[in-house]
């Protein structure tokens, strides 16, 4: 789906692209898509002398649900001395945030088209389990236990 604008960044920067074709929700539950993208560049960088590629300029990037699994890829990877260190990542947009939907963030773009706060929600829903059985208690806040909500509040406190 991204196979032009892949053309396109690799054109315009000279740089190498590679797109992978993950599985996706709701067929393919959670972490299906993920082990794919983690697979794929590990494959990748095992390799990296096979496509010509200066192993200190290698970036990944995604957007929406793909700026999620570039930013998980890329934190399972940080640690690894055993591949090419990332020089960067960019995330488009990423989806990163689905433990409260009621930030600010969510409120103040809950009606701008295209993505919906109850599509994001819904989104999030398919691939985790592949159902929206209880998109009103995601909505709500009401699916976080207090205890977690407290543990993560440093994280996703409107403050």
């Amino acid at each position: 789906s991204h196979e032009k604008i892949c053309r396109y960044i690799a054109r315009e920067s000279e740089l190498v692209v590679v797109s992978v074709g993950y599985r996706l929700a709701p067929e393919h539950k959670y972490p299906a898509a993920y082990e794919d993208c983690l697979n794929a560049t590990i494959h990748f960088m095992k390799n990296i002398e096979h496509y010509g590629v200066d192993p200190a300029r290698i970036i990944i990037c995604g957007d929406s649900a793909g700026g999620n699994l570039a930013a998980a890829v890329s934190q399972t990877l940080a640690g690894r001395s055993d591949l090419p260190r990332l020089r960067a990542q960019i995330l488009i947009y990423p989806g990163l945030q689905a433990l409260d939907f009621n930030l600010p963030s969510y409120q103040q773009n809950r009606g701008v088209p295209l993505l919906f706060r109850e599509r994001a929600a819904f989104f999030a829903l398919q691939y985790l389990n592949g159902d929206a059985l209880h998109m009103q208690e995601v909505l709500e806040g009401s699916h976080i236990p207090p205890d977690m909500r407290l543990k993560y509040r440093k994280w996703v406190s409107p403050d």
